[in-house]
């Protein structure tokens, strides 16, 4: 990206301090970051984020969650890597963090401590819960997904299943990330910071409320994805002619139940007048999916896709997380930003899903090593380069 284009960007000469590890702080630093803002992240020495450090299910949060960030590695328990942090703080429009309730007051880097060094600050606070009787609990992803019954909603009866992906952890920093940018918008007017939290339960909760006002609406409880009542009855996964290999169809209108029986030669459901409304289907499912799962179980994955796609319908092969890697619209709609690891491999990631004036919104930095920042920091503080060598010598900060 071109100087001219980062000037370009929407939160250019917006400065972001991050206290924060996992997903959710980490998401919003990085919706901010591509959008244009100096997000430095402050890290303990000598390890750093243990994000870094995370195998299994969690090696791939560090690199998907920090490209277009700063990291500034410093020891915030001694006095001179506070005092460093501090002038730092002074600099900055926003702070963030995600750590468990307490903590960052105990370190002297609470709302009201940061506010006394930066009167206008952004302080954004990323937790488990929004106060009230649960806001002391610790919270993960996977316990606010089960006390909200998305867990319930995703498994089959009987067997609570969390979503395949970090939902609420992903969501809460992004609704993070858009408090900020309305409390930037109020200080334009007024002049003056605030504080802004997001609980991971209440996005959970967020997440389900459709689900709650489906009780409300039909006076029945939602019953779990796997054993629901489909509100269409062509929307699901069909096997086709080749093994382990299936399409998902969605047929959502009557319109489209048109379409579908003409691009499948279904001429006798589609002239038959007890299947013309969407309702009427529904009640049909359980003699008319047996028929059409027949019929498409005849057919090649390609075939089926290239019907549907020529009709107009919703579809869908069933792919893995890593099949997108080779996956044709995020690469020729240059939606994949590219990455380098640590060992010089390149690799892509998705972007923000969303374009501004015709543009995507890639890398500007690359992941940062340990510090990789802390020595340009500590110059723009006033820090000369022998005063940064002691801090060196001494593991007050670290730097590469």
């Amino acid at each position: 990206m071109s100087p001219h284009d980062q000037q370009a960007l929407p939160l250019a000469g917006v400065r972001v301090i991050e206290f924060v590890h996992m997903v959710m702080g980490p998401t919003c630093g990085l919706l901010l970051a591509d959008l244009g803002a100096e997000v430095i992240k402050v890290e303990p020495v000598p390890e750093g984020d243990n994000t870094r450090r995370l195998m299994g299910s969690g090696a791939g949060y560090w690199m998907t969650y920090n490209r277009n960030k700063k990291s500034f590695a410093v020891d915030i328990k001694s006095a001179e890597g506070m005092e460093a942090v501090r002038k730092l703080l002074a600099t900055a429009d926003v702070v963030t963090e995600n750590f468990r309730p307490g903590a960052m007051e105990k370190l002297g880097l609470g709302y009201e401590q940061v506010k006394a060094i930066k009167p206008d600050i952004i302080y954004s606070s990323m937790k488990g819960f929004l106060p009230g009787p649960y806001e002391k609990r610790t919270a993960l992803d996977e316990v606010v997904q089960m006390m909200t019954g998305l867990a319930y909603m995703t498994g089959p009866v009987g067997r609570p299943l969390r979503a395949g992906a970090s939902v609420n952890d992903v969501m809460g920093g992004m609704f993070s990330a858009v408090s900020i940018l309305a409390a930037l918008l109020q200080r334009k007017d007024s002049g003056q910071g605030q504080f802004v939290q997001t609980g991971l339960f209440e996005n959970s909760a967020f997440l389900v409320g459709q689900h709650m006002m489906q009780k409300v609406v039909t006076g029945k409880a939602a019953a779990p994805m796997p054993s629901r009542i489909s509100a269409w009855a062509i929307y699901d996964v069909f096997e086709t002619a080749e093994a382990d290999q299936q399409v998902f169809i969605g047929v959502v209108s009557d319109s489209q139940w048109e379409s579908f029986c003409r691009a499948f030669d279904f001429s006798d459901l589609g002239n038959d007048p007890e299947l013309a409304r969407n309702n009427q289907r529904v009640e049909a499912r359980e003699w008319l999916m047996p028929k059409v799962r027949a019929r498409i179980a005849t057919m090649t994955k390609a075939s089926v896709m290239s019907l549907c796609e020529e009709a107009g319908l919703p579809f869908s092969p069933i792919q893995r997380p890593e099949d997108l890697f080779d996956d044709r619209h995020l690469n020729e709609s240059c939606g994949l930003a590219e990455l380098t690891l640590a060992n010089g491999d390149a690799v892509k990631v998705p972007m923000l899903p969303f374009e501004m004036n015709g543009r995507r919104l890639g890398t500007r930095l690359n992941v940062p090593d340990l510090g990789s920042h802390s020595r340009d920091l500590l110059g723009e503080l006033g820090y000369d380069n022998e005063a940064i060598a002691r801090l060196e010598a001494s593991g007050t900060v670290k730097s590469s």
